[in-house]
């Protein structure tokens, strides 16, 4: 198996909206591939449906050779969503260490993982003083522990500083240097010129899917954002849901 994602006619519908309409991709593995779009064109529902939080209409969504949702791919996938999902009373590494134990990885995983995100200065902090920035690092640290081959990030550098989201950025490639597969979402185009592949969505649909060189060479154009205008049209796509 060489893709680490992959959806046939997948559509997902909340309520009276069709949030994906009918979309078919795939996602290698052992890359990191920028999930682009406006607000509104689905990506955090699609994530979600990866990791098993969504449920899928119609279609077929395989994550990692099993169907999206299977119980044994709960410890194969790190998640992090843009609220970060850790305890404000607790420090860094008490965070840390009590998701570890729910995984069932050791010591040694925990001083990596906050090693990883450069949170060692923080590690007896309380992550209810920290800063924003520094929240989201705490849950990215956990979604590294226990060496998950798949990451799903949501926007993961929102908020940060430029330093610190170049640092990151060489994390990611780390991480698929290593053989993880990353999935990462944004609306911010710049981002997703660090990308080998691009997902590009609007309104529910697939605009592209592939290598990242290949949409810019199909378009004649140098970097994604103005890709991404030349399929969409110049258009904002829409709000709310995302």
């Amino acid at each position: 198996m060489h893709n680490a994602i992959a959806a046939e006619d997948l559509i997902i519908v909340r309520g009276p909206v069709k949030v994906l309409q009918d979309i078919s991709f795939t996602i290698p593995k052992g890359t990191i591939t920028g999930l682009i779009g406006p607000s509104g064109s689905g990506k955090t529902t699609l994530m979600r449906a990866i990791v098993g939080a969504q449920q899928v209409t119609l279609g077929t969504l395989t994550v990692l050779g099993e169907a999206a949702g299977a119980a044994d791919l709960r410890s194969r996938i790190g998640y992090v969503t843009q609220s970060p999902a850790v305890y404000d009373d607790l420090t860094t590494q008490q965070n840390l260490q009590y998701f570890a134990r729910i995984l069932g990885v050791g010591s040694k995983e925990v001083r990596d993982a906050i090693e990883a995100v450069n949170l060692v200065p923080q590690k007896d902090q309380l992550v209810g003083t920290m800063s924003g920035g520094q929240r989201a690092r705490v849950s990215l640290a956990v979604a590294l522990l226990g060496e998950p081959p798949l990451l799903v990030f949501d926007e993961p550098t929102v908020g940060l500083d430029p330093v610190l989201r170049r640092s990151l950025w060489a994390l990611f490639q780390r991480l698929a240097d290593s053989g993880r597969t990353l999935l990462i979402s944004s609306h911010v185009m710049e981002e997703a010129e660090r990308c080998q592949n691009i997902l590009l969505l609007r309104e529910g649909q697939v605009l592209y899917n592939g290598p990242k060189e290949k949409l810019l060479a199909a378009t004649h154009t140098k970097n994604v954002e103005d890709a991404f205008l030349q399929l969409a049209g110049d258009s904002d796509g829409g709000d709310d849901e995302s």
